[in-house]
């Protein structure tokens, strides 16, 4: 069994270095296969190899890096919570992450995307840990329910505070509207290289916690009678989430859907055992976020949309159906 689960991570690679490559050919200026392979390795400052340096070969490593990120922060957040329809989004990060934002964009008038990062990881890091500490008080202290709810609440809080402050700073409207939708134009490899190490620290940390985590997507009382110190796994996985899940906002905006139907993939192909489901979200969520990026340059004539259209248009109906399934099973 564990063969053919290998073998299964090898097949999604090569689909994803495949789609890696679509990413730098295919868009509004079509390049051939033979001109990328000489943007790298006989390299003469042609117009469609500087296309594939400059700007198609980051934005394709920023899709795969947030994928990833996304798909095992929603991965780890659905064993935590132990609800299927859980996702980063719920822990009160992307919004959080744009509420900083704006707020800088409010104080800086000239705000650069390093601006953007810093803040969107800061306001990620707040969020999150506001809902540990909400969520740590209480006779009952740690519980995957109040987790959820708690980040629920906190991300429509600041949702609202966030359209707000936009409404009241038209410039910050302006300047904001295409990041909240979930962009990659306009990322460089320098803003990967900021946030390169909170995501590979989070990607790490969440695949060494593969063991504790299938405990933990057993309940709490199941876990803690196998000997699982639930408090401290709990709160090394939240913040395996706000690494994550922080620096895929800070770098793409808050891009919806993939941490909540990747993890649903990985289960339906390996089973329950998150030693595999979050190797395989990581790869899978790359795969997605690449080849929707990709249908992102096609859907409008002429130009592209944000990919987090892209994946709300497909993610929608994938939640409809979760909620309908949830519904009949109850």
């Amino acid at each position: 069994m564990s063969k053919l689960k290998l073998g299964g991570m090898g097949i999604i690679l090569i689909l994803v270095v495949i789609t890696f490559m679509a990413s730098l050919a295919f868009g509004l200026v079509g390049v051939s296969m033979h001109s990328v392979s000489d943007a790298f390795l006989a390299f003469d400052g042609s117009n469609e190899q500087l296309i594939v340096r400059t700007v198609r070969l980051p934005r394709a490593l920023i899709a795969g890096m947030v994928g990833s990120s996304l798909a095992v922060a929603g991965a780890v957040m659905q064993a935590l919570g132990r609800n299927a329809l859980a996702g980063p989004e719920l822990f009160g990060v992307n919004y959080g992450a744009a509420l900083a934002t704006v707020i800088a964009l409010f104080l800086v008038a000239d705000a650069s995307l390093q601006t953007f990062v810093w803040s969107a990881l800061l306001g990620a890091g707040a969020a999150g840990a506001i809902v540990f500490l909400l969520g740590s008080w209480g006779r009952e202290r740690l519980t995957s329910v109040k987790l959820v709810l708690i980040g629920a609440t906190m991300n429509l809080l600041l949702a609202s505070i966030t359209q707000g402050v936009l409404i009241l700073h038209q410039q910050s409207l302006d300047t904001m509207r295409f990041w909240l939708a979930g962009s990659l134009t306009g990322r460089d490899l320098e803003l990967m290289r900021m946030v390169l190490p909170y995501m590979s620290a989070g990607l790490l940390g969440a695949l060494l916690l593969g063991k504790q985590i299938s405990l933990i997507s057993l309940g709490d009382e199941v876990a803690q009678s196998l000997g699982q110190r639930l408090f401290a796994t709990k709160a090394v996985c939240i913040g395996v989430i706000l690494l994550l899940a922080g620096s895929a906002v800070a770098l793409a905006g808050p891009i919806g859907f993939v941490g909540l139907a990747v993890p649903h993939i990985a289960r339906f192909l390996v089973g329950t055992d998150y030693r595999w489901i979050l190797p395989y979200s990581a790869l899978l969520g790359a795969l997605l976020l690449m080849l929707a990026d990709i249908g992102a340059r096609f859907v409008l004539p002429s130009q592209e949309v944000p990919v987090g259209v892209v994946t709300a248009f497909f993610g929608a109906p994938f939640l409809i159906y979760l909620a309908q399934r949830r519904q009949s099973a109850a």
